[in-house]
C-alpha cells in the first residue's frame, strides 16, 4: 500500500521559505541580494539524494559484513543558466573510510544503490545523468 510523505512550506518573506515535516525543519532561500537564510532549493535536492545514497550506501555494505568506519558523499550539480534552472549533470563522490573493505563489495553495493534501493536516485537518474564514484581511506 502506498504510503503518504507530507511536508508543510511556509513563505517567511523575500525568497525564504521554511518546510517542517513533524518535528523537523528545514531553511531555505533564494537569496536575490547578499545573504540567505538556508540552503536553495537546488541545493537542497542534492543535499537530499546525498543523504539518500549515503545511508543506503553503509546498510549495504554494514549488511555485506563490510569493515565501513564511515562514509562521505560529495555531491556536485552542474545546472543549466536559462530557466528553469534544471540540473543537466550531477556526480557523486563516494567516499569509503575502513581497513580492508572490499572495493568489487563496494562496488556492487553502489550499483544496488542506484538501481534498486535509494528513491531518490532513481527518481532523478531519469532527467538527469547521474555519475557515481568510489575512493577507499584505510583507517
Amino acid at each position: 500500500m502506498p504510503t503518504e510523505i507530507v511536508v508543510h512550506a511556509a513563505h517567511q518573506g523575500g525568497m525564504h521559505v521554511i518546510a517542517d515535516a513533524g518535528d523537523h525543519s528545514v531553511s531555505m532561500d533564494y537569496p536575490l541580494a547578499p545573504g540567505n537564510a538556508g540552503f536553495t532549493p537546488l541545493q537542497l535536492l542534492l543535499a537530499s539524494l546525498a543523504g539518500c545514497a549515503a545511508g543506503t550506501m553503509v546498510a549495504l555494505l554494514r549488511k555485506s559484513g563490510q569493515p565501513v568506519l564511515g562514509l562521505e558523499v560529495n555531491a556536485r550539480g552542474v545546472r543549466r543558466e536559462e530557466h528553469p534552472t534544471v540540473f543537466t549533470q550531477i556526480a557523486l563522490e563516494f567516499v569509503v573510510h575502513g581497513t580492508g573493505v572490499d572495493q568489487a563489495v563496494a562496488g556492487r553495493a553502489l550499483s544496488q544503490a542506484e538501481q534498486l534501493v535509494c528513491p531518490v536516485w532513481a527518481m532523478l537518474k531519469v532527467s538527469t545523468p547521474i555519475a557515481a564514484s568510489l575512493r577507499f581511506v584505510e583507517e
